[in-house]
């Protein structure tokens, strides 16, 4: 695939990175990414990979846009209040960036369609509201062989992490927790979704162009009030349903996202 003038002047930035540059901006439009949740987290993201030059974006919410969502959703703008998220997402990202294909499915993600829908991109990004979804996403990325980006909000904090194969993101949270924290319920500083949400498609761009040391196996932690970050290392729960029993992370079909045979790396969102 060859690039036109005008998508040597829209990607001029990445294709002078030495990390990017021409390949690499062919592997972003090779891509196929989809975003689990049109949230605080996957708005910014699907912002930055549609702007990156991302060839596919699947984007998955059966939710309606909310007067409260615009304080963080950023995706979004006033008049969509009452529209379906995915609906005046796939709008806005065609006008950012019309040489994107933004598919779009108004439903809720669940283990019947899980596989089909993962099965056929190359990552996924996890931006879920709720751990059971979190779940069904997780499982069905290890089942198809799909590196997930998931990404969580607290109150003035979050957290960015890659699961490929082993560890997987159930042996980071083995169980729903009976009284997990939501935005709705606690509240969320809206600045801090841009913050996570674009780690994480930050990281997703970096698996897809092979670049620098992805969080592979890795959770990011970011403290917005005291304005620090850690990073810990999520160790493989060996009795783990989902990835337990040798579980291999695979090469992604397409060649976009490479993953080692055995994968031995060295609170919710809204």
């Amino acid at each position: 695939m060859s690039f036109s003038e005008d998508d040597v002047e829209r990607y001029a930035r990445h294709l002078v990175l030495a990390e990017v540059g021409g390949p690499g901006q062919q592997a972003l439009r090779r891509a196929r990414v989809l975003i689990v949740g049109a949230g605080g987290v996957g708005a910014p993201a699907a912002l930055y990979l549609a702007a990156a030059g991302v060839g596919t974006l699947g984007l998955i919410d059966d939710d309606t846009v909310a007067l409260s969502n615009l304080q963080r959703q950023v995706l979004f703008a006033t008049e969509d209040v009452g529209r379906p998220k995915v609906e005046a997402a796939a709008a806005r990202l065609a006008g950012l960036n019309p040489g994107v294909e933004v598919r779009a499915w108004r439903e809720r993600l669940t283990p019947e369609n899980a596989a089909g829908l993962i099965g056929d991109h190359d990552l996924v990004i996890d931006g879920t509201d709720d751990f059971a979804t979190r779940h069904i996403v997780n499982a069905a990325c290890v089942a198809a062989g799909r590196p997930l980006v998931s990404g969580a909000l607290g109150r003035w904090d979050g957290q960015v992490g890659i699961f490929a194969g082993r560890p997987c993101y159930q042996c980071l949270t083995p169980e729903v927790p009976p009284e997990a924290e939501t935005c709705a319920r606690v509240g969320v500083v809206g600045a801090l979704a841009g913050v996570i949400g674009s780690m994480a498609a930050l990281e997703a761009i970096k698996l897809i162009v092979g670049a620098g040391q992805p969080l592979e196996g890795r959770l990011l932690i970011y403290d917005g009030l005291a304005g620090t970050s850690r990073t810990a290392r999520v160790a493989a729960d060996p009795d783990c349903p989902v990835c337990g029993g040798g579980a291999r992370a695979r090469s992604v079909e397409g060649g976009v996202v490479q993953l080692g045979s055995d994968f031995a790396p060295g609170s919710t969102g809204a």
